[in-house]
C-alpha cells in the first residue's frame, strides 16, 4: 500500500477492533499488531487511540476484559467480544459494506 499511512474515518477503529478480536481474546498490543500486519502496514494504531477505543467499547458492553498472562509471561488485559459485541460487529460490517458499495458506485460514475 505504499509508504503513506491511512487516516481512518470516524468510527472505523471500533469496527476494526471488534473484527480483530472476533476469533480470540487479545491484549491491546496484539490488536494493534494484527491490524498493522493484516493491512500491510497501512493502518498503524497508536496507543493514544487504541486504549481509549477499547475503554469506549467496554463501556458500551461490546467487549469485556480480563487479566491473564501474555505470551511474554507478563500480565496483560485481554479483550473479547460479548454477545452484544458480536451483534454490533455484524451490524457495523453490514453498514460498512453498504457505505463502501455506495462510494464505489459514485467513484465509478462515467
Amino acid at each position: 500500500m505504499g509508504d503513506k499511512k491511512l487516516e481512518l474515518p470516524q468510527g472505523t477503529l471500533d469496527l476494526l477492533i471488534l473484527k480483530a478480536i472476533e476469533l480470540e481474546p487479545m491484549h491491546g498490543w496484539s490488536i494493534s499488531e494484527r491490524l498493522q500486519q493484516v493491512s500491510r502496514d497501512a493502518i498503524q494504531v497508536q496507543q493514544g487511540s487504541l486504549y481509549p477505543a477499547l475503554h469506549r467499547l467496554e463501556r458500551h458492553g461490546w467487549i469485556k476484559a480480563k487479566w491473564a498472562m501474555s505470551e511474554n509471561n507478563r500480565r496483560a488485559k485481554y479483550y473479547e467480544l460479548t454477545v452484544k459485541g458480536r451483534k454490533q460487529l455484524a451490524q457495523e460490517t453490514s453498514d460498512w459494506a453498504r457505505l463502501t458499495g455506495a462510494v464505489n458506485e459514485i467513484l465509478g460514475m462515467a
